[in-house]
């Protein structure tokens, strides 16, 4: 990574993906999810991950020697496959808790299951996840008939570790790439670590100019452009899931934890079309 925020050009290790998860109602939880609906959907469920995963997670979150920083959408540090990513796959690699959780993530039942969430709290985005066997079985098949009916997008899940410094941490007002199509925020702090009063909270924005207000291509505003409707505080065990919109406009505000060591830990997981 230079100085500059550009992340360096490697090839990120392959991560075994045969860990298969502990049964999926004790990985991640929707059973307390609540939808706002306007400007865009954006909900939160806690807690989110089974208490004994959710601790081991925590405790093992990557050390910051690790992220890249990313000035470019904010006062923010990044570890993913994009960013670091040799030392990103050797982390995950390294510690059953989140090779566990990288293999849920990646395996054909997270994608739908989130999709199943969304359609149950009135949000049906249309898209039907089919595993690589059965887009090649429809494949052959649409040929046998002499069909041209396109497949549904192909989807595709990744995640990154970010965190943001609660002595001044933000992300700049943004809707999200339109690649993406789901983002979900989950917390990474232990009971009583994080103070309420420093911020870190995700904001949902509405621009005060109405000409701000069609934004698919992903521009960024300041923070002064922007209404803050609603805000989702962030406290431990939470996960904010919201619909990419184009004008889902979100961001955390400077925190205000002023000489304080502490960082807005997260895992920020993307549901998006691949290739």
């Amino acid at each position: 990574m230079d100085a500059g925020g550009v992340p360096q050009t490697r090839l990120t290790p392959q991560i075994a993906s045969d860990h298969l998860p502990r049964e999926e109602a004790a990985v991640f939880s929707y059973d307390h999810l609540e939808f706002r609906y306007e400007p865009f959907p954006i909900g939160m469920a806690k807690p989110a991950i089974a208490e004994d995963l959710y601790r081991e997670l925590v405790a093992s979150y990557p050390p910051q020697e690790l992220f890249a920083y990313l000035p470019k959408v904010g006062h923010k540090y990044s570890l993913s496959e994009k960013y670091n990513g040799q030392e990103y796959a050797r982390f995950i690699q390294s510690h059953a808790a989140w090779r566990e959780l990288h293999a849920w993530i990646k395996s054909d039942r997270f994608i739908p299951a989130v999709m199943a969430a969304l359609k149950a709290h009135h949000v049906d985005l249309g898209h039907k996840h089919l595993s690589d066997a059965k887009r090649a079985l429809k494949t052959v098949r649409n040929l046998a008939r002499g069909r041209t009916r396109p497949l549904p997008p192909r989807l595709a899940t990744r995640f990154e570790f970010s965190m943001l410094p609660a002595d001044g941490g933000y992300i700049m007002p943004h809707t999200d790439s339109p690649s993406k199509i789901v983002t979900l925020i989950v917390s990474m702090a232990g009971e009583s670590e994080w103070d309420p009063a420093f911020g870190g909270g995700t904001d949902v924005n509405r621009p005060k100019d109405e000409r701000l207000a069609f934004n698919r291509m992903n521009a960024q505003a300041g923070f002064d452009d922007m209404e803050v409707l609603d805000t989702f505080a962030f406290t431990p065990n939470q996960v904010v899931v919201f619909v990419k919109t184009f004008n889902s406009w979100h961001s955390v505000r400077p925190m205000t934890g002023a000489g304080s060591p502490l960082m807005r830990r997260t895992l920020t997981i993307n549901i998006e079309t691949a290739g």
